[in-house]
């Protein structure tokens, strides 16, 4: 038998995987593939965005919480996770405030890319996801880890770089999560609006900067009947997730029907592909021999 196809997926802070492709990583591992979150912090600084949860013992004790609440997610979407072991750097209110001494987002990118250039070494992934170069959203955490992911996927099949982190294993494909587009906001209020649903997204769209997406969505890939399991995670991290707020609004049912997909742009492939796809492993076997170095 070969072995099994590999996912990584890199994020800045527990809850952050249940957030963005919770329910694509559920799917693989539901397809017998194996996936690998590296969270990259702690969360040690995140504020506690459920009111039921905002106590001084859960403050007093946020990174126990958090790490506990990371456990239970990676248990409920049937991943492996490993922390990286830097500090979260926190939301500065105002731009030009300071960021923590030795965060994660002040590290120099040799230092912040090596545990993970060694997890990919070791876990071996055809396929790494990542936000895009503005994080998603311009948290420092979330625009390092693009850095980082980036480093990564291009160092870690060079035997010159990084040589104390294990044999050289060089990933095929690396992808952006693009799950927070117009596009799929627009659709989800137009038909929770048609059904006379209240929708959340009303504000939100009509604040919406009227630019150009940057990055275009290149690969969908089905995975409406994982829903449950990516919000049952989400809800795990009890901490950062009100269960009466904002993702939940719209009816899982609904959500199948009208955007059955988590959406991806593929940012580099080392493999010949069409696009555009509906799997992350497009051009990719389990056999397929990853390139030694550059």
């Amino acid at each position: 038998m070969s072995a099994p196809l590999r996912l990584l997926a890199v994020h800045a802070h527990p809850d952050d995987e249940s957030s963005k492709g919770a329910a694509t990583m559920a799917r693989y591992v539901a397809e017998g593939m194996d996936v690998l979150v590296c969270t990259l912090t702690g969360g040690e600084r995140g504020s506690i965005l459920n009111p039921k949860m905002d106590r001084p013992d859960i403050l007093e004790n946020i990174a126990e919480v958090r790490r506990l609440e990371m456990e239970r997610a990676r248990e409920i979407l049937g991943v492996q996770q490993r922390f990286m072991g830097f500090v979260d750097s926190g939301l500065p209110e105002d731009e030009s405030e300071p960021l923590p001494e030795g965060c994660f987002a002040v590290q120099p990118l040799e230092v912040a890319s090596a545990p993970l250039v060694a997890a990919v070494r070791e876990f071996r992934p055809h396929v790494i996801i990542t936000y895009d170069d503005d994080g998603g959203y311009p948290h420092p955490d979330h625009i390092m880890t693009n850095r980082v992911s980036v480093e990564a996927f291009e160092a870690a099949g060079d035997p010159d770089r990084y040589p104390e982190a294990g044999e050289p294993w060089q990933p095929l494909k690396l992808y952006y999560h693009m799950g927070f587009t117009k596009d799929r906001f627009e659709a989800l209020h137009e038909a929770m609006t048609s059904r006379g649903i209240g929708s959340p997204y009303e504000d939100w769209i009509s604040r919406w900067e009227d630019r150009p997406q940057k990055w275009a969505v290149t690969t969908r890939v089905p995975c409406g009947d994982y829903f449950e399991a990516r919000d049952e995670a989400l809800l795990a991290h009890a901490t950062q997730v009100d269960p009466d707020g904002f993702f939940f609004v719209c009816p899982r049912d609904l959500q199948r029907e009208i955007w059955p997909t988590e959406d991806y742009h593929l940012a580099r492939s080392l493999v010949d592909v069409e696009l555009p796809e509906d799997d992350l492993f497009t051009g990719i076997h389990a056999d397929t021999v990853s390139p030694a170095c550059h």
